[in-house]
This record gives structure tokens, sequence and C-alpha cells, in this order.
């Protein structure tokens, strides 16, 4: 079974595209039962969407994975677009309501008592508005962003090529992702390669190392693993024995680069680290333990800026300016962090990055991040801040191993110690959430 690559681009085609791809008798997810085929998959989605209400937006907050694939599949058969709030708080989903208010929430209720549906899938206008994903608030207000099939059509043929030699030859690839599908990286990689590619995805969420661990041993062959920095670091600190992987696939925040090797020695299997945004979806891949540049993917094209990069993509329907600060090379381009990274103080220079990279550096330091005040001082200068988790230590032990690599201008004043930092579900850390804490710790 082969993608649908002859279809869409995101500029311009016009050929109407299925929802899903290949032989119907083979998996498109599978988990604790029986795989489900692709035919009863298409069956459910026509039950589904016989039974929705009239709305032009659907909330999917599906826990389950496969029921995640059918709302989203009903949704788009009835002409909805699937909103992904960036968290699943009820602060976050009213908001989501409050901005697009003809919407419905479709969560795993929605299929008790659903039988199947006899019929055949339409196919989707390429123009047609399928998603909209919103940033994760690590730098500020959530972003709506648009999808069209289109684009997620031709993105998804992008990704498969980028993947294509961790994938089984003329079978199905076994997929288990630990990220949550309301996320993109989640959207492309857990519920997009299902419907297009020779991939059946598990059905659960897996967080805990153990749930993991289960979930790809109940693939009938060498699965792959999609999954973050963070949950690769408590695999790998875990000590468990993992069954034998086609590979693993990571994303959302920079992986470091003893994580990937420490990855690779450990379960076998190469780590493929995949860049990308809410924004432009992925764009470039590379093996993280080997490879300083990345690659970008088949099409693209990046325009360094002063302030940014301008990316150009067969997916896009028009370039998109990031925020990340690139250097092209021949074999790709090397990243260097984001301009809203870049701090310059009393004539200095330096990146919150690197500063974080320090921070996690100093032994003892387990978890760490450091970011910028909203606030200024007098002199009209936004205070450095820091968060560390750091057990058995305390703040200023942290501090005096941080003077010996870092220049006193860009110290973290206030730096405090806590039990856990508030990443969510992909590991990223909203910035609300970073102020919040610092100042929650300076009142204790």
């Amino acid at each position: 079974m082969s993608a649908v690559l002859n279809a869409t681009t995101g500029r311009g085609a016009l050929q109407a595209t299925a929802l899903v791809a290949g032989d119907p008798a083979q998996a498109i997810a599978f988990g604790e039962g029986a795989a489900v085929c692709r035919a009863r998959f298409q069956r459910e989605v026509l039950a589904l969407a016989s039974r929705l209400p009239a709305h032009a937006h659907a909330i999917n907050l599906c826990e389950d994975r496969y029921r995640f694939l059918v709302a989203f599949c009903a949704a788009a058969v009835r002409g909805q677009a699937t909103l992904m709030p960036p968290a699943r708080a009820p602060s976050v989903i009213e908001e989501i309501r409050q901005r697009h208010p003809d919407s419905h929430i479709l969560d795993d209720d929605a299929f008790k008592g659903l039988d199947e549906a006899m019929g055949t899938l339409p196919a989707i206008d390429p123009g047609a508005t399928v998603a909209i994903g919103f940033t994760s608030g690590s730098t500020g207000q959530p972003q709506a962003n648009p999808k069209t099939w289109g684009a997620f059509v031709a993105s998804t043929a992008q990704n498969l090529a980028a993947l294509a030699d961790l994938l089984a030859p003329d079978a199905i690839t076994p997929l288990v992702a630990t990220v949550p599908p309301q996320h993109m990286y989640g959207m492309e990689m857990s519920v997009l390669l299902p419907l297009l590619g020779p991939v059946a995805v598990h059905t659960g969420k897996p967080f805990f190392p153990g749930d993991v661990a289960r979930a790809l041993g109940q693939a009938e062959r060498p699965p792959l693993l999609v999954t973050t920095p963070v949950h690769l670091r408590a695999l790998v600190e875990s000590g468990l024995a993992l069954p034998s992987l086609a590979g693993i696939v990571t994303a959302t925040a920079p992986l470091p680069v003893a994580l990937a090797r420490a990855a690779e020695a450990r379960f076998g299997a190469e780590v493929r680290e995949l860049f990308g945004s809410t924004e432009t979806c992925v764009i470039a891949r590379r093996r993280t333990a080997v490879d300083t540049a990345w690659t970008p993917l088949p099409g693209v094209r990046l325009h360094p800026q002063p302030d940014g990069t301008l990316v150009e993509a067969p997916h896009l329907h028009a370039p998109v300016v990031l925020a990340d600060l690139v250097e092209v090379r021949e074999a790709g381009f090397i990243l260097h962090g984001r301009s809203s990274d870049l701090l310059e103080i009393a004539g200095k220079r330096a990146s919150l990055g690197d500063l974080t990279r320090k921070l996690l550096a100093v032994p003892g330091v387990t978890d760490g991040v450091v970011f910028q005040l909203d606030d200024a001082d007098a002199a009209g200068v936004r205070r450095i801040a820091a968060l560390a988790v750091a057990p058995g230590m305390d703040a200023r032990a942290i501090g005096a191993a941080l003077r010996a690599s870092v220049d006193p201008v860009f110290l973290p004043r206030p730096l405090r110690c806590v039990a856990a930092l508030p990443r969510n579900e992909t590991g990223k850390l909203p910035r609300q959430a970073l102020i919040a804490l610092v100042k929650a710790a300076s009142q204790s």
C-alpha cells in the first residue's frame, strides 16, 4: 500500500482526495483487542458522521486514538473543521469555544451505541479546512492555524518520504505514539500517517515507561515509536527493556545529543528527530546522534532573515515566517535558536536556550528552564528567571555553579527550586504556567 502521492498539494490543485488510502482489509489501528481494518473504520466514520450535530467546528477530545481518527474523519465528511486545543484544561476549552461559537464537543461518549453504516466515504475537497491547530502557548497567547485537506495530503507525503527507510517494506508498520493527537505533531504522525500511509496506530496514549513498553509489545512486528525528548529520557532512565523497534521519532523540543546516543545504544534503533511547528508542520529531519545539520523535506526552502526564517514548502498556501534563526549550508541548515530567545544586556549577548543548557549541565539538576519575565526593572531591563528541579540541592548552590559558566549579567534572578516543571502532554512549558510557578515559589 502506498500513500496518496498524486492527489493535491497545498497550492491550487483541484483533485479531491479520499480520507483513507490502502487495502480495505489492512489494519489501520491495533491495541488491546483485535486490529481494526480500514473497511470497518470507514463504516464507523459514516455511522458517526450521520449523528453529528450541524456545526461548523468540532472540538475533538477523544482519549482513545482510534476514536479520534474516526471522529476527525466524521467531522470532515460533514464539512466540519476539527479544533485542536493546546491543552485539555476546562479554561482552555472554554476559550476555544468562545473564539469559535459555532462548535460542539466530540469525545468518547459520542461512540456509545454506535453501529456501522454501509456506503462509501466521499472524497474531500483539497481546499476544505479540516483542522485548526493552536500554538502551544509556550511563547504567549495560542494562535489559530487553519489546515486544509490538500495541505495535509501534501505534508503527509513528505513525512512518509522522510520516514520511508524506517517503515516495513510491503507491509503495515505498527506505530505507538506518546503524544496526543490534538497536538499538530501528534496529528501528523498518529492520525494522518495511518489514514494515508502503510501504518497502523496503537489506540492508546501511553505516558509512563511501563505503559509505553506494554503498548509496543502489542505490535505484530517491530513498531515505530513516536515520542518526545521528555518521554524518551524517562524510557532511557527507567531501565525497562523494550521490544525490537523499527525506529524512534521525536519532536516538540530540542533533543540533546547525549540523550539521542543513549537511546540508540539502549534500544538498538535509530532516533530520528523532526523539526517543525504548528504553523508549518514538519519541514526537516536529522539523526541527532550523528548529524548536526538538518535536512529539509522535499520541496522545503528556507530563507534566513534578521529576525527569523521564511519557510516555503509545497504544502503551504503562502510562505510562513518562523522565529527560528538558521544558517543554511550545503548539507542542510543549522539551528541557532529563536529570535525571541536572544538577550542583549549591557552590550553583551546570550540566548535563553544556551542558558538553559548550562543550567541543565549543573550536576544534580534533573530538569530546568531559563526564561525572561514580562516586568522590567528600573533600568528598563526584563529580568531573567530560572526554575530548577534538583532534589537535595538549593538555589544558592545552583547559582554558585552557574557563575562558573555564565556572565554575571545573565545570571537568573530569581532562581527557584521546584518539585517539577509544568510541562504539558508534549513536554512543552507554557509561558503563563512558568510565570505562575515563579510567583508561587517566591511566596512560599
